[in-house]
């Protein structure tokens, strides 16, 4: 990579990484080329996705008809068969050789071959305790597969008379690789944790070790990228540069939900790349021109509190676009607050399809309205084709005891100047009606009283827009 170019830093984050799609995504849509592109433990998927030449369409289609449980794999029977104490780890990477890098469609042999933009893989040499940014040039499946071998869940990988395994116990983000092939603007896509909470349990507790190694790493790094700063300012050139380094780092504003609600059901891949896309533009409509500070700050999140979601999908008809279907995912961020204004704004991610392609929503907002018979939901979404910004209203009546019209929905799709340029109407199947129910999901809930709780929050909710 030549002096001055500007890399992409794919963070882990394990196999909720498919936040990371929609990043991707929008930072195509606004326009951003990389030189250079780095994969540390889940993001090796995502880096391992791109240099197998997929555009982020491409992408967003894997992950969306990849079944997530071929991530979890079992061992050969004899491996339990002994103590647990000499256990070599909880599963196996059987499913992600078989089933899960076909389905994403990493093609080694071409990310070996490739050119532009040029990519680093981080695996951690076990022996060494070193982080090895390995080039593109020289990934194989065996090292690929170790990059993301979580110690205690898979086991680590041995390869050219080395042992390997994932590299988020020392570097969860390598921005110093980036700096050493002569990076001056870095943007980093990052969706770990890193909250106040201390939890409780062995999961939480696994958890809070991965943030404090991947967040303490990253903190270090961009404190030395300051300190690289200043001595440029000083005339003391690194890697042949004299330019200050820029970061920019796309993070959620609130933590996301972690592996085991992916794998369960309780999340699922679209929504996950919804609120990557939507993260990501929410930073590129708001971000400094000279990134973020360069401390702790810029990945801290506050705690999620007791909130909500639901996802509703609906196929409809456009007068101009045709047949066309629609994906709404309300999140009540906050339960408490909104019971005690119930026409406060919830977030929204989501999409809508036509036979203009997929689009997902840059941002959007839902709001309940009215009361009893004339009570409806109203979500804005904006949309951010390639011919020009669009919003697009969606109008769901519900009505107090005719639970049957909630199924039904109004489209209007707006310009940039507020002219209405399609609309239309869709109908949810008794199928999907049965599955929006069941979609519901507690969201800062960490026991089965926090879900007991939230279920009886959001009845509350919509009993104060009953009368």
């Amino acid at each position: 990579m030549t002096a001055g170019g500007r890399s992409l830093i794919l963070a882990g984050g394990g196999i909720r990484v498919a936040w990371q799609t929609g990043v991707v995504t929008a930072l195509t849509e606004a326009g951003y080329r990389f030189d250079h592109l780095d994969g540390s433990s889940g993001g090796i998927f995502t880096t391992a996705m791109l240099m197998s030449g997929q555009h982020p369409d491409e992408m967003g289609e894997r992950w969306r008809a990849l079944n997530i449980r071929a991530f979890t794999a079992l061992l050969p029977l004899r491996a339990y068969l002994r103590s647990p104490t000499n256990w070599v780890a909880f599963g196996g990477s059987g499913g992600i050789r078989r089933k899960v890098l076909p389905g994403l469609g990493i093609d080694l042999p071409r990310i070996r071959a490739g050119d532009t933009p040029s990519a680093s893989f981080n695996v951690a040499d076990f022996a060494a305790k070193n982080c090895v940014a390995l080039p593109h040039t020289e990934i194989d499946e065996d090292r690929l597969i170790a990059g993301v071998s979580l110690a205690g869940l898979m086991p680590a990988v041995a390869a050219g008379g080395r042992t390997w395994t994932d590299a988020v116990w020392i570097k969860d983000a390598n921005l110093t690789e980036a700096v050493l092939r002569g990076s001056t603007e870095i943007w980093v896509a990052w969706c770990i944790g890193n909250t106040p909470r201390w939890g409780t349990g062995a999961l939480e507790q696994y958890v809070h070790m991965i943030e404090m190694s991947a967040v303490g790493a990253l903190t270090t790094e961009l404190h030395w990228i300051a300190d690289l700063n200043a001595g440029r300012l000083r005339g003391e050139p690194v890697a042949d540069e004299a330019a200050q380094i820029v970061v920019h780092i796309i993070r959620p504003a609130l933590p996301i939900p972690l592996d085991p609600d992916f794998v369960t059901g309780r999340i699922d891949a679209e929504t996950l790349i919804a609120m990557g896309y939507r993260d990501a533009w929410r930073y590129l409509e708001d971000h400094h021109p000279g990134g973020v500070p360069l401390d702790g700050s810029p990945t801290a999140t506050p705690d999620r509190p007791l909130g909500a979601r639901i996802a509703i999908r609906a196929g409809g008809r456009l007068e101009e676009a045709g047949p066309a279907s629609t994906t709404i995912v309300l999140e009540a961020d906050d339960l408490a607050a909104l019971l005690a204004d119930p026409a406060s704004r919830l977030s929204a991610v989501g999409a809508l399809r036509n036979r203009h392609g997929y689009r997902m929503f840059s941002s959007a907002t839902a709001q309940l309205d009215g009361r009893g018979a004339t009570r409806r939901l109203c979500v804005r979404a904006v949309l951010c084709p390639a011919d020009g910004r669009r919003t697009l209203d969606v109008d769901i009546p519900l009505p107090v005891g005719h639970w049957a019209a909630a199924r039904s929905q109004r489209w209007t799709i707006r310009d940039a100047g507020g002219s209405v340029v399609d609309q239309g109407s869709a109908r949810m199947s008794a199928g999907q009606a049965c599955r929006a129910v069941l979609s519901f999901e507690p969201s800062g809930a960490h026991t089965l009283r926090d879900r007991i709780r939230a279920i009886r929050l959001a009845r509350a909710v919509l009993q104060r827009h009953a009368g």
